[in-house]
């Protein structure tokens, strides 16, 4: 570690690879609260949040959980359609909290065309809300539908049954077969629009 009169330690968060302050600044200069997309390994979690002197306030939020305990989703909570339907969530919560506008904010994701935290974005934008963006990294529509999980559970299952078994004993245990991911992800998506637009 470097040392000496003019060293200065970086804040904490910095240290712990937490925090960009750089891109952080930058992002709170826009004339807009912050669409924060983040993912972990089973779920998704997008939030509008605000800056404020004292500590950033969240202004409307969604997490992927939330699809399982409130819409009846079926199906794995971090892949990309649990993804869209997360952005699709706190959209239509932003606006009915008056909030038009955003930017988004990935922290310190890799940005990868047709990620995760750009179907958070595309589930957003769909709800409604107004955020800068190129509509290149979005996921294709086929994938955001989940018809790529409902391809590849049909050849696995006519190659090799007891792999389609362990490979997708998830979705069997709770009632859901994978080859109908599209129509269950239409059902869902569905309930969340009535539930915002009537």
């Amino acid at each position: 570690m470097a040392t000496g009169p003019r060293y200065r330690v970086p804040f904490r968060r910095r240290r712990e690879g937490k925090t960009n302050y750089y891109k952080r600044r930058e992002l709170i200069k826009a004339d807009a609260p912050r669409l924060v997309a983040r993912k972990t390994l089973k779920h998704n979690i997008a939030q509008i949040i605000d800056f404020a002197p004292a500590g950033d306030v969240t202004l409307a939020s969604a997490h992927s959980k939330e699809l399982e305990t409130k819409y009846g989703w079926k199906a794995y909570t971090g892949n990309v359609p649990a993804a869209y339907l997360t952005g699709l969530l706190c959209g239509y919560r932003a606006l009915d909290r008056g909030i038009e506008k955003a930017v988004l904010d990935i922290g310190l994701h890799v940005p990868r065309r047709g990620s995760r935290v750009f179907a958070v974005l595309k589930g957003a934008v769909d709800a409604g809300l107004e955020v800068p963006h190129d509509p290149s990294v979005f996921p294709p529509e086929d994938r955001i539908r989940g018809e790529h999980v409902a391809n590849m559970a049909r050849a696995i299952k006519e190659e090799d049954p007891e792999e389609y078994e362990r490979r997708f004993s998830g979705y069997l245990e709770r009632g859901l077969k994978p080859e109908e991911l599209p129509e269950h992800f239409e059902e869902v998506k569905a309930k969340i629009q009535e539930e915002f637009e009537g």
